[in-house]
């Protein structure tokens, strides 16, 4: 997944096609001079429909869509017979997408699932012909509906990545390093600050060819829920995760006031995120020996199970495996 790639925020007009008019006509052959009305209803204006698909990682491919119009449905004719429909537009996207109203904010729509269906745009109803409209006083109605108007909106899209795991803590804490590590992802790594500037997904293969899917999020600094740094741009990403995986490096002078930063920023920006799942792994642990971790652990944070792990000496790290694995199957 190429960082200049990664598109989770687009805002783009969606409008639906009008309903086709219903047709005003009377039946008229050789030897039936009065037949009567027999005009066809119009046709459903198309909608614009968003389908899942797993096989997408990025809103990248809606990026340039500015405008999604789908087409007009046809007029009702003679004999009863009724207008096409609107051809739909269908716009694949990848799943955790939500689409928002682009002037309110309130959520559309929700796509969690591989080829779920939602219509966001319906288009407008085709408007009945004038055989709707015989009684017995009225025989000969010479009127029909007009077909109902399509609804354009300015909507917004946004994708929330569904990852089992997610990877939280300050820039540099070796996020990125432990991916890679685990899985087949290759994010970009580096000893600066802010390396990863999109969030990367992995797939991490456990025993009996079990898996799950981490996700490794931009690192958070403090007043990211206010905006600073990546600011809230990617915080949005850990709302889906089953598991928050805290990650602090070794090094760092204050384990506990860390870990309560990195809470307090996940606070301010949405409470529940504190109802999940959480773990933490001390990481570059092959700068300390026996003694050192066993005085780290005087300093660690008490309400949450920790662990030591080295991504470059591949210490704890299947013992990390056994622990997330069974913490996201516990519930099963």
């Amino acid at each position: 997944m190429a960082s200049t790639n990664f598109i989770d925020h687009v805002r783009l007009c969606s409008r639906s096609g009008a309903g086709g008019a219903g047709s005003v006509h009377f039946r008229r052959e050789k030897h039936v001079p009065k037949g009567g009305p027999d005009g066809g209803n119009g046709g459903r204006g198309g909608h614009i429909i968003v389908r899942g698909n797993s096989q997408l990682w990025t809103l990248l491919h809606l990026r340039y869509r500015k405008h999604v119009i789908a087409g007009n449905g046809g007029n009702g004719e003679g004999g009863n017979r009724s207008g096409a429909e609107g051809e739909d537009i269908i716009l694949e996207v990848p799943l955790g997408t939500i689409v928002k109203d682009a002037e309110t904010g309130d959520a559309k729509l929700e796509i969690t699932k591989h080829g779920e269906e939602i219509i966001l745009t319906p288009g407008g109803r085709g408007g009945l012909g004038n055989s709707h409209f015989k009684t017995a006083i009225n025989q000969t109605p010479r009127y029909a509906q007009p077909g109902e108007e399509g609804i354009e909106e300015w909507v917004v899209f946004e994708l929330k990545l569904l990852a089992d795991v997610g990877l939280v803590g300050f820039p540099n804490a070796g996020k990125s390093t432990l991916l890679s590590v685990l899985s087949a992802a290759k994010p970009e790594i580096g000893d600066y600050p802010f390396t990863t500037i999109t969030p990367n997904l992995g797939v991490i293969e456990y025993r009996d060819f079990k898996s799950f899917v981490m996700a490794d999020i931009p690192g958070i600094i403090e007043g990211a829920a206010e905006g600073k740094g990546l600011g809230t741009r990617f915080l949005r990403h850990i709302e889906r995760n089953s598991i928050l995986l805290f990650l602090i490096p070794a090094d760092t002078v204050d384990v506990k006031k860390e870990y309560e930063i990195l809470l307090g920023e996940l606070k301010r920006y949405n409470p529940e995120l504190l109802d999940k799942k959480r773990l933490l792994a001390i990481s570059k642990t092959d700068l300390l020996d026996d003694e050192l971790i066993e005085e780290f652990k005087e300093e660690l944070p008490e309400d949450v199970q920790t662990f030591f792990i080295s991504s470059l000496a591949h210490k704890g790290l299947m013992e990390l495996k056994d622990v997330l694995w069974k913490a996201l199957n516990e519930d099963n």
